[in-house]
């Protein structure tokens, strides 16, 4: 590590709770010429019990303003736990490490607004208390990032379009990085663009989110994903189905545009669940035609808002999407000839990325300067992004 770098761990958890994704990234320097290397990464798992309130909360449960804060608070424990243990696995002491970027967890993200006492409002909520993590650890931490975005008339999503303008962009071939988390989101590289303003940027749709809510329904909750499309391997799409899927209203909204949990959660499962049974489909067939959903409401939006403009040679994609081996090779012959890439083929972990991306925000944020693409969010302008507290 270099005299300026700093040691600077990411920490995530997405929609699904399941673990906290863990990232030790050594920075320094600044944009475009940011120096970065991932130095290493894991996951830790969520306790069971703090990731069913999760989802109950983020389903819409009925909760107080109680239970959400002693909620944030007991997340932000698991973060700070999550951190510690990080550290340990990578052979550093915590105090080695000069900064943590937190994403938290999202329990509700509204990024367009909508009517709320009187006048419309957008708004979103992480939680994982920052201020825990910084005195657990002794390290100061950035955190609460997609707010400032918001209060300039921004959708607070997507952030990570920024960092992977940092790190894939390429002088000769035009590139989409896709993540393929709980929802589905791309960022569009063109060759050669060095002004990151001009980076598109938007979610595509639903990612694992459908997929996985499927599998822990017909397992019972015992399987919370599809390992290596196992299930879906085994049934055959509804083509029915499928076409209707298609017709979702979100596919055809123009970006910047964001979505999540409230849009393709427990309702819009439960909604597909019926359709299915009165189809007599079996468990593995709907499994089948969500994970083709997943791939197709991608391309899907390429044809419709990406190629059309600009000219792609490699999707890259990362999460837990690239480990599903359907949805690759459903992308692969629906985009040929355009190369589809494991990010891991272009040197950062699938499983990583997101971790690492809050890493390089919070530096960015440690060095005052902005994060956000408006391009991607649509807000006015360029915000600092997160808040520091120190320990």
């Amino acid at each position: 590590m270099g005299k300026k770098a700093l040691r600077v761990i990411g920490l995530m958890s997405g929609t699904s709770a399941d673990g906290i994704d863990v990232a030790l990234a050594e920075v320094s320097g600044a944009p475009p010429a940011l120096q970065t290397t991932l130095v290493a990464h894991t996951t830790l798992p969520m306790s069971g019990a703090v990731r069913k309130e999760i989802l109950r909360v983020a389903e819409g449960g009925s909760c107080t303003a109680a239970d959400i804060g002693q909620l944030n608070f007991r997340v932000g424990e698991e973060f700070a736990a999550a951190a510690s243990a990080g550290c340990r696995k990578f052979g550093l002491k915590l105090q080695q490490v000069q900064l943590i970027g937190s994403h938290g967890q999202t329990i509700f993200h509204s990024g367009a607004a909508v009517p709320f006492l009187g006048k419309k409002t957008a708004s979103t909520l992480q939680i994982g208390e920052p201020a825990i993590i910084a005195a657990r650890t002794g390290i100061p931490t950035v955190a609460d990032f997609r707010v400032a975005d918001m209060a300039v008339g921004g959708q607070g999503a997507p952030l990570v379009p920024y960092v992977d303008w940092l790190l894939l962009r390429d002088e000769r071939v035009g590139r989409v990085a896709l993540n393929l988390g709980g929802i589905g989101n791309v960022t569009v590289l063109p060759a050669g663009e060095r002004n990151p303003a001009k980076v598109i940027a938007f979610d595509t749709g639903p990612g694992n989110m459908i997929i996985d809510a499927l599998v822990a329904h017909f397992s019972g909750g015992r399987v919370r994903y599809d390992k290596d499309a196992r299930m879906a391997r085994r049934g055959q799409c509804v083509n029915s189905l499928l076409q209707e899927l298609l017709r979702d209203p979100y596919l055809r909204l123009k970006p910047p545009k964001s979505t999540g949990r409230e849009h393709y959660g427990k309702e819009f499962v439960r909604t597909l669940l019926g359709k299915a049974r009165r189809l007599h489909a079996r468990s593995q067939d709907l499994v089948r035609t969500a994970t083709v959903f997943t791939a197709l409401s991608v391309v899907d939006a390429l044809h419709r808002y990406v190629l059309p403009q600009v000219k792609i040679g490699e999707v890259i994609v990362s999460g837990g999407g690239a480990k599903n081996p359907l949805i690759i090779a459903q992308l692969a012959a629906a985009l040929a000839p355009i190369k589809v890439l494991r990010s891991s083929e272009v040197g950062i972990d699938e499983d990583a990325k997101e971790a690492y991306a809050f890493a390089l925000l919070a530096y960015e944020a440690w060095n005052r300067r902005t994060g956000n693409l408006p391009s991607a969010t649509g807000a006015s302008r360029e915000m600092v992004l997160g808040k520091i507290c120190w320990p």
